[in-house]
C-alpha cells in the first residue's frame, strides 16, 4: 500500500477524482497493526474502483492535524477530494467492505 505524507498527500487525495481511501495508523499502534492486512487486502480487492493509502500520523503531521485525527486507526473515505465519511477504531472487515460498496454506488 502506497503511503502518504504532507507533499503527496493533496495531489493523491484532495486532486484525485473518485474514490480515495486513506488509513491514518502509526507505527506504536497495535489495533493498527492489526488492520494493515485487511486494509492492503481491500486495496487489492478495490483495485481499479478505488484508491487505498496510508498515511502515518507520525511522519504526516500536518495532514492529521488537518483531519483532526486524534485516534488511529481512522480510515477516511474521499469522493472527489472531500470528506464523506469517517471511521475511528478497529472495525470487522465486513463495516469496511459496506462503507467501500456504498461510496461505489
Amino acid at each position: 500500500m502506497i503511503q502518504l505524507d504532507d507533499s503527496s498527500f493533496e495531489q493523491e487525495v484532495l486532486q484525485a477524482e473518485g474514490l480515495v481511501v486513506i488509513d491514518f495508523g502509526a507505527t506504536w499502534c497495535g489495533p493498527c497493526k492489526k488492520l494493515d492486512p485487511i486494509m492492503e487486502e481491500l486495496s487489492g480487492v478495490y483495485e481499479g474502483k478505488a484508491k487505498v493509502r496510508k498515511v502515518d500520523v507520525g511522519v504526516a503531521r500536518q495532514v492529521a492535524q488537518k483531519y483532526r485525527v486524534l485516534s488511529v486507526p481512522q480510515v477516511l473515505f474521499f469522493k472527489d477530494g472531500n470528506v464523506v465519511e469517517q471511521i475511528t477504531g478497529l472495525v470487522p472487515r465486513a463495516k469496511l467492505v459496506e462503507s467501500f460498496d456504498k461510496h461505489l454506488a
